[in-house]
């Protein structure tokens, strides 16, 4: 039978389905056909032995900045998908803060298209609230949905007026898409580069407090109280914003969150020296922040598990502390950091972090994927979570090479990525 790939003999974790057993996975024409033990094998299809491996459901990443159009010095939509790929994932969201803004259909096709070309992991776009992300008047969201946007967000310039806020999480219920906010508030972080504290005063650098995050946070919640919209936090990294995600999950708010990688391993100290890698948007903040950051991941109170990558050309981080950008590099390391540094260190388990990393946000952004049930996407990420591998920023496929983690030496990485049934990656290849 052509198009039809057999995956043989693996450890497949399931959290949609609440399977964690040794199962075949047959994938026909692009889609899940059969999760069973002994499948035989269809005429002419590709067999993969994953015996000692663990097949999941394809992994998905609902907040990356791909930087086309206008930023293709730091990456392309192209790069960004092969990236993605090589990290285990199979799907991707792009964020809209690109030149020009996504922020109309044209440009939801233009991104969509460019996925598509690129053939690696499937990039779905994500609208901007408002037009131009200026946060004056709300972006044609209706008509970016038409187009194949799965969400909308003004993220890297926070939506300061709660009246547009409130109308944009009115107008998306219409479209049962989630809007996404990157929590901050302007006017409090004000000049600030990193979190304020002890390290910031040692440092002489202006510091951002974590109210600045906690007091959008806090508007947030209340406007999707009041609204019943949903509300996506991104890169949470507060005590007090996990307290307060927590809080309205339990009065029944529609709300969902992320945890990024760095947030839940590094703190401030890591800017010890200026690195600038250690720069991004939430700062790193405290031990305290950092352990509260960690418990919300593990009780579902931050239910995604998101990189925030953002890829900049080397000229533009090494410039001063306070005048380089903000964001690191995170699809080619966030599953070893996460097998690592969450299950490794007894955090969580491997089906809650592939809940975590697919189930949760496919459920979040209500995007195919995060299951193996028959008739789903043929989107599966095989790993080997005892390869034991280092860091290495010189052979990323991303065109970042801006991470903190370089030189790091971590346990587990993907070893297959299949995109409709398509292998894209294979480890070694």
């Amino acid at each position: 039978m052509s198009g039809a790939l057999l995956i043989r003999g693996g450890r497949v974790i399931d959290p949609s389905q609440s399977v964690d057993a040794v199962r075949d996975v047959l994938v026909v024409d692009g889609v899940v056909a059969e999760v069973a033990e002994g499948i035989d094998a269809p005429e002419g299809a590709r067999e993969i032995d994953a015996a000692g491996l663990v097949v999941t459901p394809g992994l998905i990443d609902v907040h990356v900045h791909l930087r086309e159009p206008g930023g293709e010095h730091k990456e392309t939509i192209a790069t960004g998908a092969r990236a993605a790929a090589a990290g285990g994932f199979t799907a991707v969201c792009a964020m809209p803060n690109t030149d020009p803004v996504v922020d109309d259909p044209a440009g939801v096709g233009f991104v969509l298209a460019q996925g598509v070309a690129a053939g690696a992991a499937r990039v779905y776009p994500v609208g901007a609230i408002s037009v131009g992300q200026e946060g004056k008047r709300l972006a044609a969201i209706g008509e970016m949905v038409a187009a194949g946007a799965v969400g909308i967000t003004d993220d890297g310039n926070p939506v300061m007026d709660s009246g547009l806020m409130r109308r944009a999480m009115e107008y998306a219920q219409a479209f049962d898409i989630p809007v996404a906010d990157h929590p901050e508030d302007l006017g409090l972080s004000g000049v600030g580069v990193m979190n304020e504290g002890l390290m910031a005063t040692r440092l002489g650098l202006h510091g951002k407090p974590n109210a600045s995050e906690d007091v959008h946070i806090i508007r947030d919640l209340m406007l999707a109280d009041l609204t019943g919209g949903h509300i996506h936090l991104q890169h949470v990294s507060t005590a007090y914003g996990v307290e307060a995600i927590r809080l309205a999950k339990s009065r029944g708010v529609r709300v969902t969150a992320e945890a990024t990688p760095h947030h839940l391993i590094l703190t401030d100290e890591r800017v010890e020296g200026f690195d600038t890698d250690a720069k991004m948007n939430p700062p790193l903040r405290s031990p305290e922040d950092r352990e509260a950051v960690r418990e919300g991941l593990a009780d579902g109170t931050l239910d995604v598990f998101a990189t925030d990558h953002a890829p900049h050309h080397y000229d533009e981080k090494e410039q001063a502390f306070a005048d380089a950008p903000n964001g690191i590099v995170g699809l080619e390391t966030a599953l070893g950091l996460a097998l690592t540094h969450v299950v490794g260190e007894g955090l969580i388990d491997l089906s809650t972090l592939i809940h975590r990393m697919s189930t949760g946000p496919a459920d979040a952004f209500s995007l195919p994927g995060g299951t193996l049930a028959p008739g789903s996407p043929g989107d599966v990420t095989v790993l080997d979570p005892n390869e034991a591998w280092t860091v290495d920023r010189g052979v990323f496929l991303s065109k970042g090479h801006n991470t903190p983690f370089h030189g790091r030496e971590l346990k587990g990485r993907a070893v297959f990525t299949i995109v409709g049934g398509t292998v894209v990656w294979q480890a070694d290849a």
